[in-house]
């Protein structure tokens, strides 16, 4: 999961950022006054926020099962080549087929990349056009239970719409801070202002875009706060797909992998873990993955057999 959400809010801070650069080089190139319709008044701004908010958004959604595919060079497992998979690659690809066949939804796109990192995530703009890939290192570290808890986790992430509720949220906090940046880099850009037409310009866009990236890192805390959440209905959901304990040994396995390796600083096998580790203080703000002992206890506390 945590894949996913890096991509998601990478894309669209990205999206948001090229977008103001853009305006900036029509303004320059046509002599179109983008400021001044911005600043005609605020419900022009106001509304060009929602438009391009959401549209930002939405790009980054439908671009994610493309982008995740050629940033990670996941190599996809078939009905033509699952006679040549490894029995865990064999496992991930029956368990998706089976969660999919039984929750009447088209096949996910099913994939493995090499990674020395013990991780897996789902993604993709609708529960019939999602991918499910998971690393070559989760298939060697864990038991069968434990790789069918995961991959049922990330089911359940696709099953329970996760990715366009989070769309819909960051279109949100996308509006605002586009709204935000540009409003108040008007008004610096006006307490600093000079003769010079061209460097007033300059200056405008410039606090922009360094806004748009601050206040887009900062709006990114609410959607780590929303993706905390939206773990335990993972959990809960993979427990009602596979059986409470498979889920319940496969965050065991994440927290015993977890401590087997906290004693090697730098070790990369901890990159997807840390974030389900035990985060404190300030940086469990942008922990997208609720602790691993929260996790258990939520889901043994949980009415699911």
């Amino acid at each position: 999961m945590i894949r996913r959400i890096f991509l998601f809010i990478l894309t669209n801070i990205a999206i948001i950022v090229m977008g103001t650069i853009i305006l900036g080089l029509l303004q320059t190139v046509f002599g179109i006054d983008i400021i001044g319709t911005l600043h005609s008044s605020w419900l022009s701004l106001a509304i060009f926020a929602l438009i391009y908010g959401f549209f930002g958004s939405f790009i980054s959604l439908w671009s994610s099962r493309w982008m995740a595919k050629r940033f990670y060079h996941i190599e996809p497992i078939t009905l033509e080549n699952l006679a040549s998979a490894s029995p865990g690659e064999k496992l991930v690809y029956k368990t998706v087929e089976h969660i999919a066949q039984k929750n009447g939804i088209s096949m996910p796109e099913v994939g493995v990349y090499e990674s020395p990192e013990v991780n897996a995530f789902a993604t993709g703009a609708t529960r019939n056009s999602s991918l499910v890939a998971v690393s070559s290192w989760l298939i060697a570290q864990m038991n069968p239970d434990e790789v069918e808890g995961v991959v049922a986790h990330e089911m359940a992430h696709i099953m329970n719409g996760d990715m366009v509720t989070m769309t819909l949220l960051q279109g949100v906090i996308n509006a605002f801070v586009i709204f935000l940046s540009r409003a108040l880099a008007q008004v610096i850009s006006m307490a600093i202002r000079r003769d010079d037409s061209s460097s007033n310009w300059f200056v405008y866009f410039g606090i922009t875009i360094l806004l748009e990236i601050l206040l887009g890192i900062l709006g990114s805390l609410v959607v780590m706060a929303y993706s905390r959440r939206r773990e335990f209905a993972a959990d809960e959901g993979s427990a009602s797909f596979v059986g409470k304990s498979k889920m319940v040994n496969a965050l065991r396995a994440l927290q015993r992998i977890h401590e087997e390796n906290t004693a090697i600083p730098g070790n990369p096998k901890l990159a997807a873990l840390k974030i389900d580790g035990k985060s404190n203080g300030f940086l469990h703000l942008f922990a997208s993955h609720p602790p691993l002992e929260a996790r258990i206890q939520n889901l043994i506390n949980s009415p699911i057999l």
